[in-house]
């Protein structure tokens, strides 16, 4: 009997410690979390700089051979075997107790994998101090001047783009990341990017989600409701996530420079009619505000006109809102302190890019 009862204790004590295997990443992955929120130098110098290109290279070189999103597939079918094993549970198939444990289990393994292989990104200085920038100070006057060249260089580099152009635009896109890789501070090529469509376009448009980047398989996915104008600045977008940029406001930033940059004008023109949006934005409180929409030509008014339109008859208001509601929670989670409005911080970086860039 003794035997018998020590054999006993030792299977449960195996047991436990099994069940526990999934936790003990994510608990060391949740310390590095605090040190890496204190040590940004550390992050970039041996996270961003030197393990992150290896992964993306792994992942991508795998994922690049798929031309459907496998995060999507995965993600597909991960919530539907949650929801038949809830359904387990309330028929009493499954005890709660195990269902709960085994969710708890797969929820602590995607939480380290994913800071793994990408998220640790989101701990990196600034970019601004990355690049060795100085701040300027903010100026009225200035924001003025670059709005009316953001005008003039949207009304000069005005063209139309097709769905058949796309092919051609990656490829640009590519080769302005590799012109501009030392000046936006990226490991070019750090992998490959290959765009893919989200499996759920249409849902997901409803949402107001242009594109994403599935970091659990080094994945660039867009939205295939996106409009042609729209193209090059989103794609650049997400490919420069890819790059290691977790910043919702640098990778804008990133996408501007890429498309701006580029001897292609219709690169120019998404990449400036993006910009656009955010800076009159920001002006839009102003009493001259007027003055400056009267500079846009009528071509470039009906553009921004039409897109407003389309985009308000895909958008599903509630939807919108829950999905703005729960990403402004993960990316203040994620040390964005400015949630969703991290996006339109996109003005005060380009001010800085244009402070800066003749340096």
């Amino acid at each position: 009997m003794p035997e018998r009862d020590n054999t006993r204790k030792s299977f449960r004590i195996r047991k436990v410690i099994i069940n526990a295997l999934p936790f003990i990443p994510a608990a060391l992955v949740f310390l590095f979390i605090r040190l890496a929120d204190q040590k940004s130098d550390l992050v970039e110098t041996y996270y961003s700089e030197r393990f992150y290109p290896l992964i993306a290279k792994v992942l991508s070189s795998v994922s690049k051979h798929f031309p459907f999103s496998l995060w999507d597939l995965f993600l597909t079918m991960s919530v539907l075997l949650i929801i038949g094993g809830l359904i387990l549970v309330i028929f009493g198939k499954l005890k709660f107790w195990w269902y709960g444990l085994r969710v708890a289990q797969y929820l602590a393994v995607l939480y380290s994998v994913f800071y793994i292989v990408w998220g640790f990104n989101y701990f990196r200085p600034a970019i601004e101090t990355r690049l060795g920038w100085t701040k300027p100070v903010a100026d009225v006057n200035g924001f003025l001047s670059i709005l009316d060249s953001v005008i003039v260089q949207t009304n000069l580099s005005y063209d139309s783009v097709t769905v058949s152009d796309y092919s051609a635009i990656d490829k640009l896109i590519e080769d302005s990341f590799l012109k501009n890789s030392g000046k936006i501070g990226i490991q070019y090529p750090n992998g490959t990017r290959r765009p893919k469509p989200m499996l759920f376009s249409s849902f997901i448009a409803k949402v107001g989600i242009s594109g994403y980047f599935g970091p659990f398989f080094n994945e660039v996915h867009l939205n295939s409701s996106l409009l042609p104008m729209d193209y090059a600045f989103s794609l650049a977008h997400e490919k420069s996530h890819q790059f290691g940029i977790t910043n919702e406001a640098e990778a804008n930033l990133l996408a501007f420079i890429v498309c701006t940059t580029s001897d292609d004008k219709r690169l120019q023109y998404s990449g400036n009619l993006f910009l656009l949006l955010y800076f009159l934005d920001d002006a839009s409180h102003l009493k001259n505000y007027h003055d400056y929409v009267k500079k846009i030509d009528k071509q470039v008014i009906n553009d921004l006109r039409y897109r407003r339109g389309y985009y308000e008859r895909l958008d599903n208001k509630t939807l919108d809102n829950a999905q703005s509601a729960v990403y402004n929670t993960y990316l203040k989670a994620n040390h964005i302190e400015a949630g969703v409005k991290n996006y339109n911080q996109v003005v005060a970086l380009v001010i800085s890019w244009y402070k800066n860039r003749s340096k």
